[in-house]
């Protein structure tokens, strides 16, 4: 990707979902690579068709996407194209996408002797393939996928790009990642393709530390057994403590994979860690209930093994407009990956972390005990002498803030409030940072029993159908960056809505002409256009909108089939002079390849071709 590039892009809505949107896009690519050899446009005009609500029952099993762009005057067909679907087979490799593997790197069958598949289909194994990078390494484009799952699997396949910018998988290059020097990977969700054209993951939904193997065999967390059959059915070789970190892989000069878990960056429930342009500021968000928002600052660029880990304050200054805040960043302390990891091989447990009493009648906490709500609950803790050197100090919090970071952040005084925090991307023109909230619920709403015990620093009312939120960013001395959000505010919000019983839009509870539980958004380079996919129950069918930042207008530009979720929205403005916004339908239902989640794209969209003078 051309780092110098400037990409310039404005975006008209209209409400009505058959009509043209009517958009524009000013494109300046400067660059000065003279290896450059493809055609950089210097201005494109652009407008795309908005699609409506899908109503007939093989409109809602299609995935749908706007299928008409005019570039210069001259109409072209973009619309949905597919890359790959779960389960597809390279004959060369012998390798299935999606297809998971135990600690041997040894493939992995259920008791009918089926493959054991991340696509959604299997009961208790999860929800299927999730976020793909496409990297641009050693003049080929590769493609790193990552799969949902409790057993995470993560696949590199390399890709062709035809001369009209479509995208194909090549035969023969399908290839495993092995995660077993890391303890195995587990339940992929989000990422990003960073700066420096590498692969950064996350795993989500980290189990309880407080999780032991009884006679059985098992823990009794229905969820966390599911990995047992990585470790070959025997989970006493595993530890809670394995899961809940931030993956990379980097295609090295032989085209060859490198894997590696930044243990630096702290445990939780990682939706989606977000590179800033410095290439080392990281915003991590935390996915469930009574969770947390923090930043890294590594120490130095494009490498995530050390570095200072930050989790938020909200400090509330208005309820309206889902919320407004200043935020201060706490310090969680410096760590790096070798020292952290090294307390992870020796399988803690979380009563080696933390001492926990209970409150008394009156909901207080013993002395000496800290009183706190995260998504485990309120309790009353205390810092225990973890490495046992006969004294509580520093070394005993860095170990604590980043084997239990969300405990560890509430401990130190910072926000655990927040529910279901998903997508993270940002501005550089304006210096905004976007963050999507799945829901405004729970420890996020005033007076709440998630409260309970904690600090209440969110006090807002109730939206189910979720909010995308603008967060200021600019520099800060005292944490040694230039990218800190110093606060944050509603910028456009569901609207909950109850359709009348045989209204055309029945079953959605979330207006349809608005966003439904956000997830994953993307911004489109040197834009007024952020990209926002729904993970929802509110919308019959998940969407994806387009959203002027100007205007304050949506545009509808893909739907996904029945049951599936819109991951992966994330948009690639200059691969070889063509841009993309990939897209994955994951566990799709009632469509001919039932149920095999897949990555696509909306485009390409054909910058590279000869411009009008």
């Amino acid at each position: 990707m051309k780092t110098q590039n400037l990409f310039k892009l404005s975006l008209l809505t209209v409400a009505t979902a058959t009509a043209l949107t009517a958009c524009s896009i000013d494109l300046d690519f400067n660059d000065d690579d003279d290896n450059d050899d493809h055609h950089q446009p210097q201005m494109t005009e652009l407008s795309f068709a908005e699609i409506a609500v899908p109503l007939s029952l093989d409109a809602q099993q299609q995935i749908r996407a706007s299928g008409e762009v005019v570039v210069n005057g001259k109409i072209q067909s973009i619309g949905y194209r597919r890359i790959m679907a779960t389960a597809y087979e390279d004959d060369q490799t012998g390798e299935k996408f999606g297809l998971s593997k135990d600690y041997m790197d040894q493939p992995i069958t259920f008791e009918d002797g089926s493959d054991y598949i991340c696509n959604g289909t299997n009961a208790g194994v999860g929800s299927g393939l999730d976020f793909n990078s496409i990297i641009e390494k050693n003049n080929k484009l590769y493609m790193v996928s990552q799969f949902e799952c409790q057993i995470g699997s993560i696949y590199v396949q390399e890709l062709a790009q035809d001369e009209y910018g479509h995208l194909s998988p090549v035969a023969g290059t399908l290839e495993f990642v092995s995660q077993k020097d890391e303890f195995g990977g587990w339940v992929h969700c989000a990422g990003q393709t960073t700066p420096w054209q590498s692969h950064l993951g996350s795993e989500e939904y980290e189990p309880s530390g407080s999780l032991t193997v009884g006679d059985d065999g098992k823990t009794g967390d229905f969820y966390y057994d599911a990995i047992a059959p990585y470790w070959q059915d025997d989970l006493t070789m595993a530890s809670p403590y394995y899961y809940g970190w931030t993956p990379e892989v980097e295609i090295n000069a032989q085209g060859q994979a490198e894997y590696t878990k930044h243990y630096s960056m702290g445990r939780f429930a990682h939706e989606l860690a977000y590179v800033m342009p410095d290439n080392r500021t990281v915003y991590l968000s935390d996915d469930g209930t009574n969770g947390g928002f923090y930043m890294f600052v590594a120490d130095q660029a494009q490498d995530l093994s050390s570095g200072t880990l930050y989790a938020a304050k909200w400090m509330q200054t208005s309820a309206a407009n889902s919320g407004e805040a200043d935020l201060e960043w706490v310090s969680l302390g410096h760590a790096n990956n070798a020292e952290i990891r090294a307390e992870v091989a020796k399988k803690p447990h979380l009563t080696d972390i933390f001492e926990f009493v209970d409150a008394d009648d009156n909901d207080q906490c013993a002395t000496g005990f800290t009183s706190i709500n995260t998504s485990a609950g309120f309790e009353c803790v205390k810092l225990k002498d973890i490495n046992q050197d006969s004294v509580i100090d520093a070394a005993d919090e860095k170990i604590a803030s980043r084997l239990e970071t969300r405990r560890f952040a509430a401990y130190k005084g910072a926000t655990t409030e927040f529910r279901k925090e998903e997508g993270i991307t940002f501005n550089e023109k304006d210096g905004k940072l976007y963050l999507a909230m799945s829901e405004v619920s729970r420890g996020m709403e005033d007076a709440s029993s998630n409260d309970k015990g904690g600090p209440n620093h969110i006090r807002l009312d109730r939206n189910s159908c979720g909010v995308v939120y603008e967060l200021d960013v600019m520099a800060d001395n005292s944490v040694n960056s230039e990218y800190v959000a110093k606060n944050i505010k509603g910028l456009v919000a569901g609207v909950p809505f109850s359709y009348a019983a045989g209204d055309v839009y029945e079953g959605n509870s979330c207006d349809v002409n608005s966003i439904a539980s956000p997830d994953n958004v993307s911004y489109l380079a040197e834009s007024n256009t952020l990209i926002i996919g729904e993970d929802t129950s509110n919308h019959v069918n998940n969407m994806i909108w387009s959203y002027d930042l100007d205007t304050g207008k949506l545009t509808r530009i893909y739907t996904s089939p029945l049951e599936a979720e819109t991951t992966s929205p994330f948009w690639y403005k200059d691969i070889n002079g063509f841009g993309y916004l990939t897209a994955v339908a994951q566990h799709p239902e009632g469509r001919e390849s039932d149920m095999e989640s897949e990555i696509g794209y909306v485009g390409p969209f054909r910058f590279n071709l000869e411009m009008d003078k």
